[in-house]
């Protein structure tokens, strides 16, 4: 807050005490209580003034927030990879959309209530919610642009404060609040609103569309197969799934539906099977390249899926190798460099069990083999993912050098990328590449070749990644959520 900031009245909520809690749903309610009474009172306070004169006051409220604090050095279960804090502190976080997050914010909060027998702290923050944010969610109203208001927005509101809004956390920067609590969750709330914003503007869906289990593709292909299969599991009364929901917030229920298709797509178009609890499936064409795999996954990740796949395209690296064969990635050559400053490609990336275990799992049930007549269309190996698309008209010297000494077995722009800010953000990853073409062998990807392609593998590739998912979704959360995504001081929620 600037000197002129602090000689300017502030009118907010009245004062109110943080409030103990040892149930988790009453906490999430009080939560909710909180957060939309701060929101209404922005957005009413907005449009009083928005039209007129600059007010002699600014308006502000708070993001409430929840408070931990534990005396122990208890032993907490050793097996739980979240859930409980790693040391004796004071601990919090600011919660934003209490409503969205709920199934989520009850999950974590009754695990420390039961790991570390104290009661969590409900209350307002000392964190600002942006006007921008706090009127998202509100239809009637729009916060015009700078500049198109008599006075400045951020001289009367909060506005966003991008110093503020960074992945300290998740980066493992020892990122400690201003009143010295330590991290409770791995986002702020406004960089959850940061994201939630971005993810509407990308893909034309809303959030709380997003299912826990998210497939990333880079053709438009995958999208035909995969509303194909959505009519099918809407014309199953057994199949769990309600609805289908593609860009434009169009939503169907029936497998007749018509499904409206934008004018124009939006630039991740994103599609979701749903089911009630949220365990459904979401696919994101993202199309080519690391800095769109890199945006998608930098917003997603707020939404904390329980995993995510890259199901897409490759180029096969080994003579060996046929068009149509499935490549397990086991290992990446980081080479997207989007995400150096992130995390240094000196970090590995490791697989996951539970991931490779389901995707192979997969590949054996779509294809029926198994076993040694498995690598007959399947082999696991390092894939390496670059930043340039057309790599093959660089000098091949240096590159395929290597590639080979990396024991690469695929190239593509996207998976290194999805893998690593998966490993960075604690979402499960895994990819399941198929091979388009071979260009170091002379078989490039050619209009008639990609045709006769597409039409055979892109429905059981879609089918594989999908089953994959239906399998992890069966598997309880401790297994998906493995102790090597942890580092050694992690936040107790997920």
């Amino acid at each position: 807050m600037n000197a002129r900031e602090m000689r300017i009245p502030v009118v907010t909520l009245p004062q109110v005490e943080h409030e103990v809690f040892t149930d988790a749903k009453a906490a999430v309610a009080r939560l909710k209580v909180l957060y939309t009474d701060a929101c209404a009172f922005l957005a009413q306070a907005f449009s009083a003034n928005v039209t007129g004169t600059q007010p002699a006051t600014r308006f502000r409220a708070y993001y409430p927030e929840i408070r931990l604090t534990s005396t122990s050095h208890a032993q907490i279960d050793t097996r739980l990879s979240f859930g409980h804090v790693s040391t004796p502190g004071t601990y919090s976080t600011t919660i934003t959309r209490p409503d969205l997050f709920e199934n989520y914010l009850v999950q974590q909060i009754n695990l420390l209530l039961e790991n570390h027998g104290v009661p969590v702290l409900i209350g307002p923050s000392t964190t600002p919610i942006p006007v921008h944010f706090a009127v998202a969610n509100d239809p009637n109203v729009t916060v015009p642009q700078e500049g198109a208001m008599a006075f400045p927005l951020r001289d009367v509101f909060d506005v966003p404060n991008l110093e503020t809004t960074h992945d300290d956390i998740v980066n493992g920067l020892g990122y400690v609040h201003e009143d010295g609590s330590s991290p409770l969750a791995p986002f702020t709330a406004q960089r959850i609103d940061y994201s939630l914003a971005r993810l509407s503007h990308y893909t034309a869906t809303l959030p709380e569309n997003f299912q826990n289990h998210v497939l990333f593709t880079n053709y438009q292909f995958y999208v035909e197969e995969f509303e194909a299969y959505a009519r099918k599991m809407l014309a199953d009364p057994d199949s769990g799934y309600t609805s289908f929901v593609g860009p434009g917030y169009h939503t169907i229920t029936g497998p007749d539906d018509v499904l409206p298709v934008p004018a124009k797509l939006p630039q991740m178009p994103s599609y979701h099977l749903t089911r009630a609890d949220g365990g459904g499936i979401t696919l994101v064409n993202i199309g080519v390249g690391p800095s769109n795999a890199k945006t998608a996954t930098d917003h997603i990740a707020v939404l904390r899926p329980h995993a995510w796949l890259m199901v897409g395209h490759c180029a096969g690296l080994r003579n060996s190798q046929r068009l149509g064969d499935f490549i397990l990635a086991h290992a990446y050559l980081r080479e997207d460099k989007v995400l150096d400053d992130d995390l240094p490609i000196w970090i590995p990336i490791p697989p996951l069990a539970e991931i490779q275990r389901s995707l192979e799992q997969a590949v054996a049930e779509v294809t029926a083999l198994e076993g040694f007549e498995l690598k007959r269309i399947m082999r696991t190996g390092t894939v390496a993912s670059l930043d340039n698309r057309n790599w093959e008209l660089r000098d091949h010297k240096g590159p395929v050098q290597r590639l080979s000494q990396s024991r690469a077995i695929a190239l593509d722009m996207e998976s290194a990328t999805i893998a690593a800010n998966g490993f960075r953000f604690r979402v499960p990853y895994g990819t399941l590449l198929c091979v388009s073409d071979k260009p170091l062998h002379g078989e490039l990807k050619l209009p008639g070749m990609a045709s006769d392609f597409y039409k055979d593998q892109v429905g059981r590739h879609l089918l594989i990644g999908i089953q994959a998912m239906e399998t992890l979704r069966e598997m309880p959360l401790e297994r998906i959520h493995s102790r090597k995504l942890r580092s050694f001081e992690e936040t107790a929620f997920l």
